[in-house]
């Protein structure tokens, strides 16, 4: 009899070990998430914004590539790299101000330029492609260049 209770005690001990080993990664994963969902929910404006201009700079830029060399895949899949890469680094920056109460201007500091470059950058390639006047894009790269040297 004393085998049965020995071998039973095992099993338990066997199941509470195993249970502890999966229970405390998953816990661990479970915390990191929720801390990343609470990170992007209250700074999901800045997101959508930089997915926005990530998804028009890519738009117009396949639209461009197809009339000037035909579609291209590995071109095309960039923007899912550019997406995650930025949406990585932002994510970043987002949990670096929250933990540095006087980082707090981070976001604007490093995302802003981007934003602003990728929009110049959907501004050709939309021109590129024949949505927009070239005109009009150059008139506008005419008053950025006179804010330049201001």
């Amino acid at each position: 009899m004393t085998t049965i209770f020995q071998y039973y005690n095992l099993k338990k001990q066997m199941r509470t070990s195993i249970f502890i080993a999966i229970l405390f990664p998953l816990m661990s994963i479970s915390f990191i998430l929720s801390y990343l969902m609470k990170v992007t929910a209250t700074g999901w404006e800045q997101f959508v914004g930089l997915t926005a201009c990530i998804l028009l700079d890519g738009f117009f830029g396949v639209i461009a590539g197809i009339k000037k060399e035909g579609f291209k895949t590995f071109k095309a899949l960039n923007i899912f790299k550019t997406w995650f890469s930025w949406n990585l680094i932002l994510t970043v920056i987002l949990i670096t101000e929250k933990s540095f109460p006087y980082a707090d201007w981070l976001s604007e500091v490093m995302i802003i330029p981007v934003v602003t470059f990728m929009l110049i950058s959907a501004l050709k390639n939309a021109t590129r492609s024949g949505f927009v006047k070239a005109t009009i894009v150059k008139e506008i790269m005419d008053k950025i260049d006179k804010h330049k040297d201001q």
